[in-house]
């Protein structure tokens, strides 16, 4: 069974999703195709910063995302090695908050971009296989057996992109290190303070970030690749080891990741694509291109995952939609009258602007996590002792130069 729609987006999460609304705001109907059954809400929630906001906001959703989730005024860091407090950095500039960062839950970020959806832009339990070449249209071939036909493909199907393998892409490479990611929900406020608390050893990284007065997202990165230690599918493991690294925190951080229950414990392999791989490589290739963890996998060590996915669905949409709803001089528009070959140069153009405007920030990004990173889980005494001593303000600092960005409103006038 063969389907026609003029514009297809692989993967119903963050970048997705962002893409298919930031479209439809300009007028423009998009179809996104998502694997699962349902919202993919894997990673519970995640470090939105000042960037992420201001993509938000461009969507329209920033105002009412901002009442859920605390804003924070501190970013704080410990070193369990020493006990002592390497960073208090505020937010705060000249009396007022000059950056902005709250944890936003995942779920509530995924529902409401599909809520300002049309019914039916979703469709689930839609795994492409395979992509064919069709003339100027793409065949995306589904698990199912049904084809659809489409003028432009927008792959936002993550680090295991069938888009991105598609436009030539390698598979992203592993770092070496893994994530625990955990989140809890107290019955009652739970008291924490709006602050980033990270806690820095030999040769991890953990952080615990309110998303709201009662709940609690937390996270740990090793360089220990815990599958191998028969963790992956364990949570009880995967609690116990990250409490054995934690044994010189606050009791009342390690009775955080204890009284967490064990469905939302998660373990993620750490993945990136080298830098150099964007220099060169096919970020679009005529009607085909790819956003997000598809396009720019990186370590979370400066919490940008999910902020830049924001930002590429913005300038994906005003991107696309600045090419598609050009007219003609006499003021109509050329829909009606334009061939295929026309209609595929302005999809073209569209994504390869697209493409120039995220190609550097994207390596930047990666590039920046990639060294954050290292030195901040760095095992040996060099790493550790610069880290600690001579680098932690300047680390911190970083975090607050990569957020300050502004990926641009929607309108293409």
């Amino acid at each position: 069974m063969e389907k026609v729609e003029d514009i297809v987006i692989v993967g119903g999460g963050i970048a997705g999703l962002t893409a298919s609304l930031g479209l439809h705001k300009l007028g423009i109907r998009s179809l996104v195709l998502e694997s699962s059954h349902s919202l993919r809400i894997s990673g519970f929630a995640f470090s939105a910063w000042t960037n992420a906001w201001r993509a938000l906001d461009a969507i329209g959703l920033g105002d009412s995302l901002r009442q859920q989730h605390k804003q924070f005024l501190w970013n704080v860091a410990t070193s369990t090695i020493t006990g002592d407090q390497t960073t208090a950095m505020s937010f705060k500039a000249k009396g007022k908050l000059d950056h902005e960062l709250r944890c936003v839950n995942r779920k509530l970020l995924l529902e409401a971009l599909a809520n300002e959806l049309p019914s039916g832009t979703i469709r689930f339990s839609s795994k492409v296989v395979s992509i064919e070449e069709s003339s100027f249209y793409k065949l995306v071939h589904l698990a199912d057996g049904t084809i659809i036909k489409t003028k432009a493909l927008i792959g936002c199907d993550g680090v295991n992109s069938v888009v991105a393998n598609w436009l030539g892409f390698k598979a992203p490479a592993f770092t070496g290190r893994a994530a625990i990611r955990g989140w809890i929900n107290f019955k009652s406020n739970h008291g924490f303070e709006p602050k980033l608390l990270q806690f820095m050893g030999i040769g991890f990284r953990s952080g615990f970030l309110p998303n709201d007065d009662t709940s609690i997202y937390w996270f740990f990165t090793s360089n220990v690749y815990l599958a191998e230690k028969d963790m992956e599918d364990d949570p009880a493991k995967l609690k116990q080891f990250a409490l054995s690294k934690l044994e010189n925190v606050p009791d009342e951080i390690k009775a955080i990741v204890e009284n967490t229950e064990l469905e939302y414990i998660m373990l993620s392999p750490l993945r990136y694509r080298h830098p150099w791989d964007l220099i060169w490589g096919n970020i679009s290739k005529g009607n085909v291109c790819v956003l997000g963890d598809a396009f720019h996998p990186m370590t979370p060590d400066i919490g940008q995952g999910a902020c830049s996915a924001l930002e590429d669905g913005i300038v994906l949409a005003r991107c696309l939609a600045g090419a598609l709803l050009t007219r003609e001089q006499s003021g109509e528009s050329t829909e009606k009258v334009e061939s295929e070959s026309e209609q595929y140069k302005k999809i073209e153009m569209g994504l390869k602007n697209y493409a120039k405007e995220r190609r550097w920030r994207s390596i930047v990004l990666i590039s920046t996590a990639y060294v954050v990173g290292f030195f901040q889980q760095g095992d040996g005494k060099l790493t550790t002792f610069l880290r600690d001593k001579l680098l932690a303000a300047f680390l911190s600092a970083l975090l607050l130069k990569r957020a300050d960005y502004d990926c641009g409103k929607l309108n293409i006038s």
